[in-house]
Order: C-alpha cells, then structure tokens, then sequence
C-alpha cells in the first residue's frame, strides 16, 4: 500500500539523518503530509513522540559506538548532535538508565531500540461514524498561543490555556460570539507549511470582537468523526482515525487545520467532532 510505503520512506529518511539535525519538514514532504500531521500519524501510529523515538535511536546507535570504539564520549556526543556533554550524559541515562563511562565496562547493560518498519494490520471490527463536508472558507475569533515544531512539547501548553480561559471568563465571551457553523467551542491546531504553528480557542462568528484575534479557516473538504466521552476519548478517537480510518478511505491529510468542536462544556461526559481537513489520493 501507498500509504505504508512513504511511511516506511520516512523510517528510512530518519535512519539516513541520524548523525545531523533533523529535518521534520522533510519528513512529512516523504510522507505526503505536512511536518505537524506527520508527528500526529506517528505518535499515533508508534506510540511514542517522534522526537523521542529519534532520540532512542540515537541512543541506541552512541551505545554500539561505546562499546565498539575506543572513540572519546565527548566524540560521540557530537556526532549525534549534542554539543554539551551534560546534555549528552542526561539524554543517555534517561534511555539507557547508566552512564555513558559505565558502557565500556565489562558486563554493562544497555538498551536496544530497533528502527520501526510499519505495515498493515487488521483493524476496524468496532464501527466508526463520519461524514465528508466540503466547507468554504469560515472566519473564527479568540485566543492563541504558538505552537512547538515538536508537537509534544504542546502537551502541557493545550490544556494550560483551556483552563485560563475558562477561569479569566474567556470561553463565557466567546460563546456569546458564536453565530456560524461549526457551532461549538473550537480548539484549532493551524499548523500550516511555512507559517507560525498557533493552537487557537475559537468561535465560528461574524461579529465584532474587540480584544480578540481572527484566522480565517480556508477552504477545504474535511472528514468529520463525532464523538462523547472524557478528553481521553477524544486522543482515542484521533488515534483510530490516523490508525484505522485513514490508510483505507482513499484520502490522505491536507495542508490545513485540525480541528476539535466542543458541543457542550461538561469535560466528564462531552460531545464533540474532530475535523481533519483531506484530499483525495
């Protein structure tokens, strides 16, 4: 399958680089997709953080050289791209739980992390609801923060700013502004080639908004998944979307926005969408 295979083009693009810095916006180029979906799918797909996984691989290949050379650790710390010994040091014992010096004594133990070849699964015995809407553009209003090129280190971020504006009386404000379709709270990832990756808190809404920021969502064809629960439903559900949905719909990721609608404000049992915006192949 297509899809697979520029997977399995981009394992091998990272093993290639592992010894420079990487370039994320290439890997997504190698997979079809921009650099913030690439991380998505990955994550997704891995179950661990793509700038973690380079980093075990990494750590991985600084062991063998330990243990195989008599080159200096400060040596091998640079080939791998760190530049301080400290950071070396840390990053080493935190995959491998020992020292970097510890390595070359007899009967040390470290880890192995081999590359990750992807390949088809069988999935999809539990159904999934969804729907294609082609929308012309629609313009939002609220609040952002930047966005790191390496999403995961959002994590903490997202919800940080959730929580603010919930308690500064933002969202109240912005549920006052709502007037257009998509009718929800909107969590929207704009993480477009070429452009500041921004997280927004937003309303589909027409009207004035003074104090507040706009983004004008383009044009696209999106997939829309429904869904209830926790915002631990919500990661599930983004996951069998990238895992199960994606590789056989005949479609593949767009260059725009991620979207989350919040239908209503209860976090234990909320109802919501996830818009991803899609080509067909």
């Amino acid at each position: 399958m297509e899809w697979v295979k520029r997977l399995n083009d981009s394992m091998r693009y990272i093993e290639e680089h592992l010894t420079e810095d990487m370039d994320y916006e290439q890997l997504g180029r190698t997979a079809c997709c921009s650099s913030y979906h690439f991380q998505r799918m990955f994550t997704y797909m891995a179950g661990v953080p793509l700038s973690e996984y380079i980093r075990r691989r990494k750590m991985s290949l600084a062991a063998v050289d330990l243990q195989s050379s008599n080159e200096k650790i400060i040596d091998i710390a640079e080939k791998y791209g760190y530049h301080s010994p400290t950071a070396f040091n840390r990053a080493f014992q935190n995959v491998h739980g020992t020292a970097p010096s510890a390595v070359r004594e007899k009967g040390a133990s470290v880890k192995a992390f081999p590359p990750i070849t992807f390949t088809i699964a069988v999935k999809g015995a539990v159904e999934m609801n969804y729907r294609i809407e082609k929308k012309k553009s629609f313009r939002i209003v609220g609040i952002w923060k930047p966005l790191e090129q390496e999403i995961e280190k959002n994590f903490m971020m997202v919800p940080s700013m959730w929580q603010n504006a919930a308690a500064d009386g933002t969202i109240p404000r912005l549920a006052g502004l709502m007037d257009a379709e998509p009718k929800g709270l909107l969590g929207v990832s704009a993480c477009d080639s070429g452009e500041q990756w921004r997280y927004w808190i937003a309303v589909s809404s027409t009207k004035e908004a003074e104090g507040l920021e706009e983004y004008v969502v383009p044009e696209f064809t999106w997939a829309v998944f429904p869904g209830s629960g926790t915002g631990q439903s919500i990661q599930e559900l983004e996951q069998r979307i990238v895992s199960e949905w994606l590789p056989a719909s005949g479609y593949e990721y767009a260059d725009g926005p991620d979207i989350e609608v919040y239908l209503n404000p209860d976090p234990q049992n909320t109802q919501y969408e996830v818009w991803i915006p899609v080509v067909k192949k």
